[in-house]
């Protein structure tokens, strides 16, 4: 498929998307929400994805929802919002459920929608010089982009009703001690930090990385008993499959394992 508002390569078993409206601040509108399920899709059922990089063009990572589309609507906009956020969020449940471990390379700012997608993404890494911040109070709307599920859980309840209320604007180093994002890098160097990371991740048992992605989705809210049977469940299946008798294998040979993602 070609993509008019992003682009996606996959190259040594990792995909890369690069949200590309940088004139716009790469700021989302319905066409772009809808490119990035189509690509979100791709990369969840394409078994030569192994791990994902999601990065954006120009000066900003995102800059969230885009509100001149969202003002261009008129009396439409609530209808326009529930399309886009449909999109978005599909897109969004894609990266989390999917068996490739996703990767933010943050540079520049990441606000609202921006910082929402950089939330969701299982590991994110920062330039030195990235600013985050929700901004959607500022504005008179609710956070979305399942913010509200991944920030309390990353900062913890005060510090998430802080930053959804206050809007404060967090520099790099503000948000990797507040647990938003995993490590803080030269500006220069944050791309390709990320592809390294995702490379690595490509490399290792890319079904074990999904189960465990969707354990950690579910154990916030699952009864003990609950978590206990799906933690089993994983394991015996892993157990029998062709990475988990690898691994165990290499482990005992004492040799680094093969794992080719099955």
């Amino acid at each position: 498929m070609a993509y008019d508002f992003l682009t996606f390569e996959v190259k040594d078993g990792v995909g890369l998307i690069l949200l590309n409206r940088p004139e716009d601040g790469n700021a989302i509108t319905l066409e772009m929400a809808r490119e990035l399920l189509e690509a979100a899709s791709r990369c969840d059922e394409d078994p030569e994805v192994r791990a994902v990089v999601l990065t954006g063009s120009g000066k900003m990572f995102c800059a969230g929802g885009d509100l001149k589309a969202f003002a261009a609507q008129g009396d439409r906009v609530a209808t326009y919002m529930r399309e886009v956020t449909t999109a978005f969020h599909a897109a969004i449940s894609r990266f989390n459920r999917m068996d490739a471990p996703v990767v933010a390379a943050i540079s520049g700012t990441a606000a609202g929608g921006g910082l929402s997608l950089a939330l969701a993404t299982d590991i994110a890494i920062a330039a030195q010089s990235a600013k985050f911040t929700l901004a959607y109070t500022k504005i008179g709307l609710t956070p979305d982009g399942g913010s509200t599920y991944f920030l309390a859980r990353l900062v913890g309840l005060r510090r998430a009703k802080e930053l959804a209320l206050l809007n404060p604007v967090l520099s790099a180093r503000q948000a990797l001690e507040w647990g938003l994002v995993n490590r803080v890098v030269a500006d220069e160097e944050v791309l390709a930090t990320a592809l390294d990371t995702a490379k690595r991740l490509a490399a290792g048992a890319t079904r074990a990385f999904g189960e465990t992605k969707r354990l950690l989705l579910t154990g916030m809210t699952a009864s003990l008993e609950s978590q206990l049977e799906q933690e089993a469940r994983a394991i015996t299946a892993l157990a029998g499959s062709a990475d988990g008798r690898e691994g165990m294998a290499a482990f005992l040979g004492k040799r680094p394992p093969r794992f080719m993602g099955q």
